[in-house]
């Protein structure tokens, strides 16, 4: 293994996987570091199902589900052995929820049709209420999503607890790159990022083995996997509550079984494995790409700006992120990768949606942290 890289990328899960990839197909020579390995945290808990958002066309809606017709295609390209395009349902709460959907249908950018009462209970659903199917979504196998991503580029185990620019050289224990970037989920005390507001929501998923005849993907109050190989996914559930990792619970993959009963018949369900992690949010819910910029910098020379100044932004030297993809982690990173990609090796600029400069002059006039300059 080299000790010298044009990128070094801290965080093996798919942000850091699908960025490694993209830099990768643009020639350049990455190094992936992550202190337990490959999707070790909410990646690989990740039930990873790629479908769309549905809504009244909000501008969330809008980037999902272009990143949801650039992921599809990519995992079918990339890795089409872990992508189930089984399709996926999606199916209303309630009653009050059902009559929305006549409101979100004119907002459907994707293929799909509706499913009646009929359609859903052939296909062992049970449930009254006329439902979305979208047949070109499906779900990953999430681990080995990552894998493939990065089986041809250098991935080390290793805990990255400082980093460190000498004369425009970036510097992890012994390895140095031009460019770093930050995938590091919700741990993100590396820099000072606190402008971006990532928070952590803790998931659980299960994986059951079954006979049942479950063809397609469904969501409504949890996602219920197709049967796969004699395995149904069920997941993943969101508690924000949980501040730190801890140790997996089979009862609560259990309660995911008894939520699913209601939607399908789940008396056969055996709990195989439960995968938990933390997956990174922001406070805005879209991705986190881009620059990194230099509060310290920013602050000292322009102490007015907690008051309402907007000057020019500085950035700290070659360093990018690429996190905040919370929930729908698989739909938005083959999307975001490319674009930072586009940044980092031909100096284009990314899409506002995501740039994470968006939060940092709010977060100036509003942080509590800044008091002293006021």
């Amino acid at each position: 293994m080299s000790k010298n890289y044009d990128t070094l990328i801290i965080g093996a899960g798919i942000a850091g996987a699908a960025t490694a990839h993209a830099l990768t197909q643009k020639g350049q020579k990455v190094l992936v570091l992550d202190k337990k390995g490959i999707a070790s945290g909410g990646s690989g808990a990740a039930g990873a199902f790629v479908s769309p958002k549905i809504g009244k066309g909000s501008p969330l809606q809008s980037l999902t589900n272009e990143a949801f017709s650039f992921a599809k295609a990519f995992y079918l390209a990339n890795s089409p052995q872990h992508f189930h395009q089984t399709g996926v349902i999606r199916i209303p709460k309630d009653e009050a929820d059902a009559q929305q959907f006549s409101d979100y249908a004119p907002f459907n950018e994707n293929r799909y049709q509706i499913y009646s009462k009929e359609q859903l209970h052939a296909q062992g659903i049970r449930c009254d209420l006329e439902s979305f199917y979208f047949p070109e979504a499906g779900d990953c196998d999430a681990k080995a999503v990552c894998e493939v991503l990065l089986s041809e580029i250098d991935v080390l185990q290793y805990e990255v607890r400082k980093i460190r620019q000498e004369e425009d050289v970036w510097h992890v224990g012994a390895y140095s790159a031009k460019n770093l970037v930050l995938a590091t989920g919700y741990e993100s005390d590396l820099a000072d990022l606190r402008y971006m507001g990532i928070r952590g929501t803790w998931g659980t998923r299960g994986d059951f083995a079954s006979d049942l005849e479950l063809q397609v993907s469904m969501h409504q109050n949890i996602s219920i996997g197709a049967n796969v190989n004699g395995v149904i996914k069920l997941g993943a559930t969101h508690e924000k509550e949980v501040k730190k990792p801890v140790p997996c619970q089979a009862g609560q993959a259990l309660v995911l079984k008894e939520k699913a009963s209601s939607i399908i018949d789940t008396s056969d369900l055996e709990l195989k494995e439960v995968f938990c992690g933390m997956r990174a949010g922001s406070k805005d819910y879209f991705p986190l790409v881009g620059r990194v910029i230099d509060v310290a910098t920013m602050l000292a020379a322009h102490p007015a700006i907690v008051r309402g100044a907007k000057p020019e932004m500085r950035y700290r030297e070659n360093l990018y992120i690429c996190n905040g993809l919370g929930g729908r982690g698989f739909v938005f990173a083959p999307l975001m990768a490319k674009q930072l990609a586009d940044c980092i090796v031909e100096g284009k600029e990314v899409d506002s949606r995501v740039n994470a400069d968006r939060l940092f002059l709010k977060w100036c006039r509003k942080s509590t942290e800044l008091d002293f300059l006021r």
